[in-house]
């Protein structure tokens, strides 16, 4: 029997070996070469870094052509700069350029307001100023974009309703270091947006105490019926930057933040939430405030959006005048009103062949989630006789997710403790000064504040 000769993988032929190396990682073929001068060399094959820069870095031909280098030059290049960011910078670049390609027809002034990135330098002297690290997801988003200027709309959505309006900026990195908050309550905590006329942020945990998870987002909501006027109980908007950003793109591009008058509306249209009768269709959309909410006590603000369209195809015949309206809202703890009553906030609109109308209204509640359905009441324009109903779909109204602080004082004076699954541990920050309100977002709770105490909530019409 012959003797069984022993077979190393290098003796392969070229194109083998290099279709083998093209399911390796960036890694691995590094590793590769450092095996013997064959697998050097193949390792560092053109074709093979084309696909890693492709994938890592999004670079195309032209990318290479400018720069003058090989693939496997540019990928160093790159990995030099940016390495530390390799696992977030491809998804967050691309969620940045489908946000520009989508505004620049649509809100060319909001791209115009984008600041260009940010250096490691000014990341790690922000990291300095503050004496906390900057999570890395975030650090690669501000080098590609360094936040936007300070102008109205805000890149990060707008809300409008009767005699309140919010639109929040996404804050460059060095004035949200101005505004990061040392204050008990809200330790720890960088701000991510800012609106001017609220005083509205979404902040972000830079380190995993006061009840809060490392690197999420939220919007701090004062709890009214504490003592203590750091108990801040927290919406929670995003379990990491990454999450954050990447998820609000997604919603703009695909069209479920609708543009209005150059401006991105946080509306969230409920796939199915629309109905037909005869010639008319009745779609809704529905937004959260939590500008305007409380968890304690429980008050729970929203604000939705009706679109009332009748067919172009409908004859003249069908042209019709809006009545009268009916609601059934169902609370989360099975209570049930019933609403009605003349018109849609204040207007009886008359409907012909390809006419669409469009309002917005508002509602409270005690509970977290609930659901409205109804009817508009019609008469015909040729016969005021003739008298029908069209169904409004059903639509739910849900807040995001909230949160307690580990510890609150009750207005009877008893100590409350939350129970968290995550709890932080403040760690040595016991000798830090609890009065540090933290700088130019000092007074963003009592802003809150004031905003809630005035809010004015036209009730289901």
């Amino acid at each position: 029997m012959a003797a069984s000769s022993e077979f190393e993988m290098d003796q392969l032929p070229s194109d083998p070996l290099l279709h083998i190396f093209t399911y390796l990682s960036y890694r691995d073929l590094v590793h590769c070469s450092f095996v013997n001068r064959r697998l050097n060399e193949l390792s560092k094959h053109n074709l093979l870094w084309k696909s890693l820069c492709c994938q890592h870095w999004l670079l195309t031909d032209a990318d290479r052509l400018q720069s003058g280098l090989s693939w496997y030059c540019l990928f160093k290049r790159y990995y030099s700069d940016l390495g530390r960011y390799i696992q977030h910078y491809a998804v967050l670049r691309k969620a940045w350029e489908q946000l520009k390609s989508f505004l620049q027809q649509r809100c060319p002034r909001m791209i115009a307001s984008l600041k260009e990135g940010t250096t490691e330098a000014e990341l790690n002297d922000i990291e300095t100023q503050i004496g906390c690290k900057l999570p890395d997801d975030y650090r690669c988003s501000y080098r590609i974009h360094n936040g936007q200027k300070l102008v109205i709309p805000g890149l990060m959505g707008s809300m409008s309703l009767s005699n309140h309006y919010r639109s929040e900026v996404l804050l460059d990195v060095e004035t949200a270091a101005g505004g990061f908050q040392q204050r008990k309550g809200m330790r720890r905590c960088l701000p991510l947006t800012f609106c001017f006329h609220t005083g509205l942020s979404q902040y972000m945990t830079l380190d995993p105490i006061e009840g809060r998870r490392m690197g999420e987002s939220f919007y701090p909501c004062p709890d009214q019926t504490a003592q203590d006027p750091a108990a801040i109980d927290m919406f929670i908007t995003g379990s990491s930057f990454l999450e954050w950003f990447t998820t609000y793109v997604n919603n703009v591009v695909t069209g479920e933040y609708p543009i209005i008058k150059d401006q991105i509306f946080r509306y969230v249209h409920e796939k199915g939430c629309v109905a037909t009768t005869g010639d008319i269709t009745v779609s809704v959309s529905t937004s959260f405030l939590p500008e305007l909410s409380s968890v304690h006590p429980p008050h729970f603000f929203f604000t939705y959006r009706i679109r009332i369209e009748m067919s172009s195809s409908a004859s003249r015949e069908a042209a019709c005048q809006l009545d009268s309206r009916y609601w059934k809202i169902t609370t989360s703890d099975g209570n049930v009103e019933e609403v009605q009553g003349p018109g849609v906030v204040g207007e009886f609109p008359v409907m012909t062949p390809g006419k669409v109308h469009e309002y917005a209204s508002c509602t409270t509640f005690s509970t977290p989630s609930e659901y409205m359905e109804g009817h508009y009441t019609f008469h015909r324009l040729a016969n005021k006789e003739e008298v029908f109903q069209v169904a409004i779909p059903r639509f739910h109204m849900v807040c995001p997710t909230y949160r307690e602080p580990e510890t609150r004082t009750d207005n009877d004076g008893e100590f409350c403790n939350t129970d968290h699954r995550d709890r932080g541990n403040d760690g040595d920050d016991d000798d830090r000064d609890d009065d540090d309100d933290g700088g130019d977002f000092s007074r963003m709770r009592e802003m809150n504040m004031a905003v809630l105490e005035g809010a004015w909530c036209p009730r289901h019409i």
